[in-house]
């Protein structure tokens, strides 16, 4: 079935088929922690709660309830996607500034967590900067808040959404993923498919290694032809890399690495070209912040700086996207990109190359807002194809018209 054309009763199908109970007050973390069905399910949520709006069929959930967003990172399209995605199920959005918290006062990481939670129902962390220390930070808060629920402190126990730490991006990459499947018309059309996941140059330094380690990571599972493309020296995380060669065996695909971007670009039907910084000098700026040491993090930005620069012919050129499969690969990116010409003097993508996906990437960025609410759905609801049915069949307008 071509998953363009799919009417509200296919989704409901669809979910029919799939054990999502698993899901029920439960925390996202890292796409390879969920089962096949798991990740079929959120994409499948996703799109039966973009229909129900596109159809002004409201999708409010929740009468009343936050989610709370705490941002330790810069974020444009995250952060109003998570909000957008709160909004959409009837949740108000609350930001915790941590320079306006306790926090800066010696807060600890239990007593914020329930502090925050009392009238809770989720919770987005992004914690992505420091190797090692943004996924612990949020086992720590769930930690925190489960004790409390369970000691009758919370009334109800909020649930967590990864909205981006050092190891996953999962809202990213699902949105990516979820969008790719529409470009080709349904999930079983990504086997087999050539995906390259390419670093390119960056006039910038310390980018995370979350979206390079997402796509592995989750595109190995659905029998494509997963290349990790990279100089010498920008590895990312080995154990994430194995996850994907388990995972490609399992599903009949293949996980392949390469210090050539021609090479994961030649034929390729989908290509990712995105700068991040190598896994061991991540390694050395999380130690060098954990010691106070701003002489060495100084030191070690000028010295990646350079490096990166000995790069630059690793950009997605117009005589690159020529070789792949007819000149015509999907092309993503989680922008912002750093565009030739345009917001650097030279960068990840030609300008023309960038102008001409435009629309494709602002579509792919609209996902991410259906991803995070189904997760969120999935997460509160036991049965959370019985309350989209329910949606339906009442059919409140969310406009009135």
């Amino acid at each position: 079935m071509d998953i363009n054309h799919m009417n509200f009763q296919d989704y409901l199908n669809a979910l029919s088929g799939l054990n999502l109970s698993n899901m029920y007050l439960k925390d996202f973390f890292l796409t390879w922690e969920k089962t096949d069905d798991e990740i079929k399910g959120i994409w499948t949520v996703a799109d039966a709660l973009r229909y129900l709006r596109s159809h002004n069929i409201s999708t409010k959930v929740f009468d009343s309830g936050l989610g709370i967003s705490l941002f330790r990172d810069n974020s444009t399209r995250t952060r109003f996607s998570f909000a957008s995605a709160c909004n959409l199920l009837g949740l108000e959005v609350q930001d915790l500034d941590e320079k306006k918290s306790q926090i800066a006062h010696g807060e600890t990481v239990r007593e914020t967590a329930n502090m925050i939670s009392f009238m809770a129902d989720v919770i987005g962390i992004r914690d992505d900067m420091y190797i090692g220390k943004g996924n612990k930070y949020m086992h720590d808060v769930t930690d925190a808040v489960q004790q409390g629920y369970d000691d009758g402190i919370l009334e109800q126990r909020p649930t967590l959404v990864n909205l981006q730490c050092d190891i996953d991006h999962p809202t990213q990459i699902m949105a990516d993923t979820l969008h790719c499947i529409h470009e080709l018309g349904g999930i079983e059309n990504m086997k087999g498919k050539k995906i390259a996941m390419t670093w390119a140059y960056s006039p910038s330094y310390g980018k995370p290694l979350s979206v390079p380690q997402g796509c592995i990571g989750l595109m190995t599972r659905l029998g494509a032809n997963v290349v990790l493309a990279h100089p010498e020296g920008y590895d990312i995380m080995p154990e994430v890399e194995d996850i994907a060669r388990k995972q490609a065996a399992a599903s009949g695909g293949s996980f392949t690495k390469t210090n050539s971007m021609e090479e994961a670009f030649k034929d390729a039907d989908i290509v990712y070209p995105k700068s991040w910084a190598p896994f061991a000098a991540m390694e050395e700026r999380t130690e060098l912040y954990g010691n106070g040491d701003q002489e060495g993090i100084d030191r070690l930005e000028k010295e990646l700086l350079a490096h990166n620069a000995g790069f630059k012919n690793w950009t997605c050129s117009e005589e690159l996207m020529k070789t792949t499969k007819e000149g015509k690969a999907i092309y993503l990116h989680c922008l912002p990109a750093d565009i030739s010409g345009v917001s650097c003097e030279e960068g990840e993508v030609d300008a023309s190359v960038f102008d001409r996906y435009r629309d494709s990437l602002y579509k792919q960025a609209s996902y991410k807002p259906y991803v995070i609410a189904a997760m969120i759905l999935l997460e509160k609801f036991r049965d959370a194809p019985a309350v989209l049915k329910a949606l339906e069949e009442k059919g409140t307008p969310r406009i009135f018209r």
